[in-house]
């Protein structure tokens, strides 16, 4: 029996790696003869380089940077080759380099993020690929921009430093000190989300309250953000709201293409091509994948949602262990997904899962091959 293990990170608790170790665990214990097949995965977003990494793509290149609240912090960035870089955006301006009080995206600045970019690209490398998701940032990529260069001003002329709140303040955009480099090098972005940038599916709505945003943040970044769009639109004669995945990772998204002129592409597809997924999972009789939960967004452009297409395409059934569901979940099942299970459930709950997730899994892990043996 060849059984593979394709899972991204349950965020905050378990990492995509440490479930493959969990799983591959309890599948011995079940079928002591199986061939297992650990593959770390990410969508685009927090965990893109160790995923490539453990692929044995690339070399960790140390940057000492700014972190969402422009503290000085150290990060890195993967190199491929002597031309191709991948950035990955929640190194510098992640969720999980703050504290909970100290989460709030009015504050947080992803200039962190241009930093790496701007290293990467004076280190001569001309393909960057950034992978953008699990950021603290609601800037609308304001901060990255500015690191590179670019200068947001406010109707008096004067220079905005870049953050959430000065979304509303933007009157003009001077590109003229762009750093030149941008202009010779192909920029991707890995991205794991199809929102526009603005509206009730876009950044602020959508991902404004697990970064800390209240319910007067999101109305005053919404306000933000819909200014940025006017002032974006005048600039290059785009609408973002147009753009799938512009309102990704705070609205980064939207600079990197409009400003940058950066090509989006799914993050998840990216990851599963150099992972070489398709040559992996050939004679397989099951895939078990999975997030940290579950609902309508796992459709558009998630991991779960690449692993059980590509499941599909191979006829290989896939099973989908998750922390938890949430509203819309029940639609991964149109993606390949042929069941799925939770941690928490009516005997055990949310809060417990969370504290003790390894055991939980490893539990939960080891009834579902139980009951697939059966």
């Amino acid at each position: 029996m060849k059984l593979i293990f394709a899972s991204d990170s349950f965020k905050g608790t378990l990492t995509s790696e440490k479930t493959t170790e969990l799983l591959e665990r309890a599948a011995t214990e079940i079928f002591p003869d199986c061939e297992t097949v650990p593959v770390i995965l990410a969508d685009g977003g927090e965990g893109t380089l160790d995923a490539l990494f453990c692929a044995g793509k690339g070399k960790k290149v140390p940057v000492t940077v700014h972190d969402p609240l422009m503290r000085v912090c150290e990060a890195y960035y993967g190199v491929l080759d002597e031309r191709e870089a991948v950035i990955e955006m929640a190194q510098a301006s992640g969720l999980t380099l703050l504290l909970p009080d100290e989460k709030n995206p009015l504050n947080t600045s992803s200039y962190g993020t241009g930093e790496l970019i701007r290293d990467a690209l004076k280190s001569g490398y001309k393909n960057i690929t950034v992978a953008i998701g699990g950021s603290a940032t609601n800037d609308g990529g304001m901060g990255a921009a500015a690191a590179l260069g670019v200068r947001f001003l406010d109707s008096d002329g004067r220079k905005l430093e870049g953050r959430g709140q000065d979304l509303n303040k933007i009157k003009n955009i001077d590109m003229s000190g762009l750093l030149p480099e941008v202009k010779d090098a192909k920029i991707r972005v890995m991205c794991d989300v199809r929102n526009p940038l603005c509206g009730p599916n876009g950044a602020t709505y959508v991902y404004g309250p697990q970064k800390g945003a209240s319910q007067k943040g999101l109305k005053e970044l919404e306000e933000g953000m819909q200014n940025y769009r006017k002032v974006l639109m005048a600039l290059t004669g785009m609408d973002p709201d147009t753009i799938e995945g512009a309102g990704a990772a705070g609205g980064i998204g939207a600079m990197l293409k409009l400003i940058l002129g950066a090509e989006l592409q799914s993050g998840i597809e990216s990851v599963l091509d150099l992972v070489r997924f398709d040559e992996l999972i050939k004679g397989a009789d099951l895939i078990v994948t999975g997030e940290g939960r579950l609902d309508g967004q796992s459709s558009i452009g998630k991991a779960v949602q690449g692993v059980g297409q590509h499941a599909a395409k191979a006829g290989v059934p896939c099973v989908a262990l998750c922390g938890c569901i949430g509203d819309g979940y029940e639609h991964i099942m149109n993606y390949g997904i042929t069941r799925v299970e939770t941690l928490a459930d009516d005997s055990i709950s949310p809060e417990y899962a969370m504290e003790h997730a390894e055991e939980v899994y490893y539990y939960k892990a080891l009834e579902m091959f139980k009951t697939l043996n059966l």
